[in-house]
């Protein structure tokens, strides 16, 4: 049974989900596991991104959504848009609650095309680790604006190294008088004349 997470600020909670369940029950049930699991992460991120004022980036209606991979995949693009729009929520959702890496998009389009229920054990594995990190939100508001931030370690402070004692000037050499230079005189004209 998954662990469910309650998103500070709404009444629908999320939820932590095994991926090896998100990942084969899909297969067992004949792919109406998948519809249900889509419709509700949809929906959790919808009322994580109401709750922090991010709805138009966190999704509005998880029903398009849903739409978009049912009907949607009969012309095929509007459910690979859907796809790659839920997996950028999700990156975001990871951004809003957690410090730290997020889902790579690279990984996901490799196990879009290679094994399809791999990239959705991938994506459950994301807002997991967000469930996860947001237990630790208050439950009234004010919310964090960013993610709970973990106190780093403190460094070593290193021994005071004692002061070494300032060395006395030298004295400064006299300077050398300069000779004083001669007058300044313009040449005189000579009268040379050339010889033929």
């Amino acid at each position: 049974m998954a662990e469910q997470v309650v998103i500070p600020g709404s009444d629908y909670p999320a939820k932590i989900r095994s991926l090896w369940a998100v990942a084969l029950l899909p297969l067992v049930t004949l792919g109406i596991y998948f519809f249900v699991w889509y419709y509700k992460i949809n929906k959790e991120m919808v009322s994580l991104g109401r709750a922090r004022g991010r709805s138009r980036e966190l999704g509005d209606s998880p029903g398009k959504s849903l739409l978009a991979v049912t009907l949607g995949a009969l012309v095929i693009v509007p459910a690979i848009v859907s796809l790659v729009h839920t997996f950028q929520r999700i990156q975001l959702t990871q951004r809003l609650t957690k410090e730290g890496d997020v889902l790579n998009g690279w990984i996901g389009l490799i196990l879009f095309f290679v094994v399809s229920p791999g990239l959705h054990a991938y994506m459950q594995s994301g807002l997991n680790e967000s469930w996860h990190a947001m237990r630790g939100w208050p439950a009234d508001p004010p919310y964090p604006a960013t993610p709970i931030a973990r106190a780093a370690p403190a460094a070593p402070i290193a021994p005071a190294t004692p002061a070494t004692p300032a060395t006395p000037a030298t004295p400064a050499t006299p300077a050398t008088p300069i000779a004083p230079a001669a007058p300044y005189a313009p040449p005189q004209p000579t009268d040379q004349t050339p010889s033929p």
